[in-house]
C-alpha cells in the first residue's frame, strides 16, 4: 500500500520506500532485505520502520538537514548518561542516489507515542521523564550546537511568539500573560546545560506504566532548561505536573523564574502545535490540552 505523503507546506523531500531501500542497498546492503513498513511523518524528519527492531530517519527540509547531523555527533555521547532509552544511531547514512543530506539507521524503540496515550495515564511515569531530563541537563560543552529556537532568551523569541497568539487560539489571554511573565521573569544566568530542544508528547515513548524512550533530539542544544520543562504542561495533567516539578527540583533545584519561564515557553509552543490539525491531529490535541493547563496554572480560563 502507498503511504501518502502529508500537505505539511515543510516538507520538501519525500523518501520513497524505493528510494530508502535503494539508499540502503546503496550503503548498507546488510540491511537492504529487511521490511519497510510504518512510515511517519514529523515536522523536520520522516521515519520508516525497518524490520521489527530497527528505523530509518530522514530529514524532510533543507532548513533542518543538519540536525541529523548533530544527532549522529551527540548522541552516543550523551545516552550513556541517560536512565531512559534514546535513539543512537546504529549506522549513518550520506547524500546519495538523489537524496542531498545525511540520514540515519536508529533502533526502534518500543512502546506507544505518548500524544497517543490518555493524559491522567502518565503520572505514573512522571518522575522517569523529569529523571531523564535531570540528567540531560548537565553543563554543556563549548561546542555543543546552537539553537536559535530553544534554549535562548525569552526576549530573543518573545515578538514571534505573541504574534503567534491569534485571537482563535484557546485561552489566548492567559497564554499571553503567561509569556509577559515569563518575559519579566530574571533570565537563565547559569552555565549553558544541554537542551533536548522538543520532549513533547510527541516524542516520548511508554508502555505499562513506565517510559520507554526519548525520541527526536534534532533540536538539542545548549542554554536555559527552561524550553525543556515545558514539557509539564504540554505532557501532563495538574497531578503528573506536580510529580514531574516535584522530582526535577529534587534534583536540580531550579529557582521559581525558571519555572515561570517554562510556562512562557509552554504558552508558545501552542499555537505552533495547532498550525495543522488535519495533518497532524495528536500534536493538535497536544496544543489544546496544553492551552488549557497553562490557562488553568495563570488562573484565566474561560
Amino acid at each position: 500500500m502507498t503511504v501518502p505523503t502529508p500537505t505539511h507546506p515543510k516538507i520538501e523531500i519525500d523518501v520513497t520506500a524505493d528510494l530508502a531501500r535503494a539508499l540502503l542497498a546503496d550503503q548498507h546492503p546488510d540491511l537492504a532485505s529487511l521490511p519497510l513498513h510504518g512510515r511517519t511523518f514529523g515536522w523536520d524528519n520522516l521515519t520508516w520502520r525497518l524490520g521489527d527492531d530497527l528505523a530509518l530517519r530522514f530529514p524532510v527540509r533543507e532548513m533542518s538537514s543538519t540536525l541529523v547531523e548533530s544527532e549522529q555527533r551527540w548522541l552516543p555521547v550523551l545516552a550513556p548518561r541517560l536512565p531512559v532509552p534514546v535513539p543512537v544511531p546504529v549506522r549513518d547514512g550520506r547524500p546519495a542516489l538523489g537524496y542531498p543530506w545525511a540520514w540515519s539507521v536508529v533502533p526502534w524503540l518500543a512502546g506507544e507515542q505518548v500524544a497517543a496515550t490518555a493524559v491522567a495515564s502518565r503520572t505514573a511515569w512522571a518522575g522517569e521523564l523529569a529523571a531523564a531530563l535531570a540528567a540531560l541537563h548537565s553543563p554543556a560543552p563549548r561546542d555543543a550546537p546552537v539553537n536559535p529556537y530553544r534554549g535562548v532568551p525569552l526576549a530573543d523569541r518573545y515578538d514571534v511568539m505573541a504574534g503567534r497568539l491569534a485571537s482563535d487560539v484557546p485561552h489566548a489571554d492567559a497564554l499571553r500573560a503567561a509569556l509577559r511573565a515569563g518575559l519579566a521573569a530574571p533570565p537563565w544566568d547559569g552555565h549553558p546545560v544541554w537542551v533536548h530542544g522538543d520532549p513533547h508528547p510527541g516524542n516520548l515513548v511508554s508502555h505499562d506504566g513506565h517510559l520507554t524512550g526519548l525520541i527526536d533530539f534534532g533540536d538539542l542544544c545548549a542554554g536555559d532548561p527552561a524550553s525543556d520543562l515545558a514539557t509539564a504542561w504540554l505532557t501532563f495533567d495538574a497531578a503528573g505536573r506536580e510529580v514531574f516539578v516535584a522530582r526535577t527540583q529534587a534534583a536540580h533545584a531550579w529557582d521559581d523564574a525558571t519555572w515561570v519561564r517554562a510556562r512562557a515557553w509552554a504558552a508558545s509552543y501552542v499555537s505552533v502545535l495547532l498550525a495543522h490539525p488535519d495533518e497532524y491531529p495528536l500534536m493538535a490535541a497536544v496544543g489544546r490540552h496544553a492551552a488549557t493547563q497553562v490557562a488553568a496554572d495563570v488562573g484565566l480560563q474561560g
